[in-house]
């Protein structure tokens, strides 16, 4: 430890690591790279307090772009913009009723992290 009480980092210099088999098990467990780059982007994408505010309203229900617009005080084509990023991203989805098309979450996945996400702030 320093002397601000933090914990240091790094290995001491005499650290001769985990056993060489926990290791090796560990990394054949590892998440691949295209994984890794689709979590984080998942994690970016709920990084803007605007999509957050669109997921938080479309985890109470399903809304159309102008309803979303009317309760974010936001204009159409800049929730249409937050829309298609999370789309493409696979975290809502659309549903068309004539001309209005319907915003939703994707599935129950991304209801649970961020019901998750939000108890774990709330939590003391």
């Amino acid at each position: 430890m320093n002397s601000n009480n933090e914990i240091q980092e790094t290995c001491d210099e005499t650290c001769q690591g985990s056993e060489a088999s926990e290791a090796a098990r560990l990394e054949d467990k590892m998440i691949d790279e295209h994984t890794a780059v689709d979590l984080a982007d998942l994690f970016r994408a709920l990084g803007d307090p605007t999509r957050v505010k669109i997921i938080y309203a479309l985890l109470q229900q399903e809304l159309c772009v102008h309803d979303i617009s009317t309760v974010l005080g936001m204009g159409q084509s800049a929730v249409s913009h937050q829309l298609r990023y999370l789309r493409n991203l696979r975290i809502v989805k659309r549903r068309k009723a004539g001309k209005t098309v319907f915003y939703s979450l994707d599935d129950g996945h991304i209801e649970q992290i961020f019901v998750q996400t939000l108890q774990h702030l709330k939590h003391e």
